[in-house]
């Protein structure tokens, strides 16, 4: 049996982290695909304009606000777009969050915040999701991970452990969710120009527009495999770089970023909590 991939004609797409960034891109991508797209974010962030910039396309966006972190909430939220739009056949986990964490200014509401938005945030609305998908016998899932996932790199202690932990959850889950028919795909973007990446303290080579990146992730849902990795010159190469041997992959590192030569910053102030 084939497994199952998502059709806007078999129902709705929802994407969590959809007012900006590649998560709003995608849902412009999907709609002109045809799909009723629910878009979650959080309250105050504006999915209006979004709503707007869509009327006249295909598909078009319903707003159904959400903070990820909220685990009662995003049940509610399924079953309110599942009730409302109809059966959910494709979900986008794409919110998060990037906090930069040098080693030395850890602080434990870093890490915190980031696993409770990058993971739990898709467990939160995964759950409840898959009830629906197993019943259904078909569904098709996406998860948003990252090419820092490969290996560790300065400041990502707690993003990139995010991301690698969101890559081992598809691995697993896919042994399972292949027998309820329920298509599972985890997509690791390189560096895309969004409001995220304006965090980030690193050089960030082969550097995407949005707009770009969310065509390559719609590319991907339509017709990719398990993982969808992005720009392929960046992502294969340190895909390459990953199975060196760890001493040579930090110097690496170390040198095409200067870390090494950067001097550790004593002064830095702890985000607040």
């Amino acid at each position: 049996m084939t497994l199952y991939r998502a059709n806007p004609k078999d129902g709705i797409a929802w994407i969590t982290g959809g007012s900006s960034g590649i998560g709003r891109s995608l849902a412009k991508d999907l709609a002109a695909q045809g799909y009723t797209v629910a878009v979650s974010a959080l309250d105050d962030d504006p999915i209006d304009t979004l709503i707007v910039e869509t009327a006249q396309m295909p598909g078009r966006v319903v707003a159904y606000p959400c903070d990820v972190t909220d685990e009662p909430r995003m049940a509610r939220t399924v079953a309110a777009i599942e009730k409302e739009l109809g059966p959910i056949v494709l979900a986008v986990f794409n919110a998060g969050n990037y906090l930069a964490t040098p080693g030395e200014a850890l602080t434990v509401p870093n890490f915190r915040k980031s696993f409770e938005v990058n993971y739990f945030g898709i467990i939160n609305g995964l759950v409840p999701l898959v009830e629906y998908m197993r019943i259904r016998a078909r569904g098709h899932v996406v998860f948003v991970g990252s090419v820092t996932a490969y290996f560790g790199w300065p400041t990502t202690a707690a993003y990139g452990g995010t991301k690698a932990a969101i890559n081992i959850l598809a691995e697993s889950l896919k042994y399972d969710f292949d027998k309820m028919n329920i298509r599972v795909q985890v997509m690791n973007p390189g560096f895309v120009d969004t409001p995220l990446t304006e965090k980030n303290l690193l050089p960030m080579p082969g550097l995407m527009p949005v707009n770009r990146a969310s065509r390559r992730m719609a590319r991907g849902i339509k017709s990719g495999g398990f993982e969808v990795t992005f720009p392929r010159r960046l992502s294969w190469g340190l895909k390459f770089l990953s199975l060196l041997p760890r001493p040579f992959c930090r110097w690496f590192i170390n040198t095409t970023t200067h870390w090494q030569a950067r001097p550790l910053n004593f002064d830095r102030k702890p985000p607040s909590k």
